[in-house]
């Protein structure tokens, strides 16, 4: 057919848009009170959660942090660093850990009896009055608010006057999910990119991050997630005191660097945190306010606390650490709290590969976690190349694309430098037939400013300069 007229088209660009990797984002793995939550997650899966309402819905709350670890981080991460998103995953079943409350007599007031938060809605939740069983919504409905389980007896029924009430009910048991379990339990991070969108930088497991097994398999997944994208694992550290805490680190094998180790506790109020949980709010919010660019350190920023803490039996100990303590710990590899100029603040930059590893893009943590990110960037902008037509045009379009980027992160100072180059050293022949080509990138981020030195200096010459000698 004959064609008459004006015609355009477009042509693909070369370059393509970085898919620039988020970063700041948390995977808490541990126990929250499931049975009183409005819409449940799955269990042992990761759910996504952008705020405190949204975490309430699917979690549910309680203040026990002892016993509801996932609580601790919700707080510190919501309400006091209103941070978002988080990845939490529960491993709390009520079906499977729960325990027999034997029937016991409660007061009735205002039509109502209040139960335990720990108390599940299921069949085994018996209510008589007296002898006489009472049906479920039809003489009284459960429901939880806050930190209770409430049976309420409803107007309609044949027991509303009822001044006492006899109530068994199964509990759950808190105790039931373990270090094991939470160990196994970190393979779940595996379906974040999956189920939730979106893959962590940061994992977490309060409260039971200091034993060893935990740490390792924390380790392990933070160094390739979906055997791509590399994390951190923020692990707490329990000691006694400031003097033992290297030989606990050395004793539990700590010296991975995908591991950032942490002592002591800190404490707000009344409430009391991992130094972990509040390290990945100071973490999300430094890295946020760089545009999502974690080449900041997280060392020298504020925590949410009044006090440092360690477990003393069943109490909790204050912490005074000087300078020169928090400095030893520091040598050791640890991140501590310290107060000392402007409040409390993180203090260290070294993850726990130091001082055994001294390759600078492992040790210094804002340095190995822009390395990871850089990898991630890499990967979501590239992954939809790949089976494409291998040729020079593909390999152009990579370069440039990488080179451009890298010279916008030098421009905003987020990288001292960095380039891709196409080095015919690495992509010999054989490799180039099989379908396999490599990119090299060269990269720079700056490292922290952890020494800075003043040399003072008595000048005889201002004393004629001011006498006019």
């Amino acid at each position: 057919m004959a064609k008459h007229g004006v015609y355009t088209q477009e042509a693909p660009t070369k370059v393509a848009t970085p898919a620039v990797a988020a970063s700041g984002i948390p995977f808490v793995i541990g126990i929250a009170p499931i049975q009183a939550a409005v819409s449940p997650a799955a269990i042992g899966a990761p759910v996504l959660c952008f705020g405190w309402d949204e975490a309430t819905e699917k979690l549910g709350y309680s203040d026990d942090w002892a016993k509801y670890t996932l609580c601790e981080f919700m707080y510190s991460h919501f309400k006091l660093f209103g941070m978002s998103p988080v990845i939490f995953c529960n491993l709390l079943d009520p079906k499977t850990a729960k325990t027999a409350v034997a029937a016991d007599d409660f007061n009735v007031a205002d039509h109502k009896v209040v139960l335990p938060i720990g108390a599940i809605n299921d069949s085994a939740l018996v209510v008589k009055n007296g002898a006489a069983a009472c049906v479920a919504d039809e003489d009284y409905i459960v429901y939880y608010n806050g930190e209770d389980c409430v049976v309420e007896l409803l107007s309609g029924g044949t027991n509303y006057a009822a001044t006492t009430l006899s109530i068994a009910y199964n509990a759950v048991d808190t105790t039931a999910v373990t270090a094991n379990d939470v160990a196994i339990g970190i393979e779940a991070i595996e379906a974040c990119m999956s189920r939730v969108g979106m893959v962590p930088d940061i994992i977490c497991a309060p409260g039971f991050s200091n034993d060893a097994a935990v740490a390792a398999v924390m380790a392990t997944k933070a160094a390739a997630i979906n055997g791509l994208f590399g994390a951190k694992a923020l692990v707490d550290i329990v000691a006694p005191d400031y003097s033992t805490v290297i030989q606990t680190k050395n004793d539990g094998n700590y010296t991975d660097l995908n591991q950032i180790l942490c002592w002591p506790r800190v404490r707000l109020g009344d409430k009391v945190f991992h130094l972990s949980t509040q390290l990945a709010g100071v973490m999300a919010s430094v890295d946020s306010g760089n545009n999502g660019t974690p080449y900041e350190s997280p060392s020298n920023k504020s925590l949410k606390c009044d006090s440092a803490v360690v477990v003393n039996g069943a109490e909790f100990e204050e912490v005074y650490l000087s300078h020169s303590q928090a400095n030893y710990l520091n040598e050791g590899g640890i991140v501590t709290a310290l107060n000392f100029v402007g409040g409390w603040k993180v203090w260290g930059n070294y993850t726990a590969c130091y001082p055994v590893n001294t390759d600078v893009k492992d040790y210094f943590i804002p340095i190995s976690r822009m390395f990871d990110w850089v990898a991630k960037t890499l990967v979501n902008t590239f992954w939809s190349r790949v089976d494409n037509p291998m040729n020079s045009r593909l390999v152009g379009t990579i370069i440039d694309t990488c080179n451009i980027w890298l010279n916008g992160l030098t421009g905003a100072g987020y990288i001292l430098g960095g380039r891709a180059e196409f080095l015919d050293s690495e992509n010999p022949m054989t490799s180039l037939m099989a379908g396999i080509v490599k990119v090299h990138i060269y990269l720079t981020p700056p490292s922290p400013a952890q020494e800075i030195d003043f040399l003072l200096e008595y000048d005889v010459s201002y004393v004629s300069a001011a006498f006019g000698g």
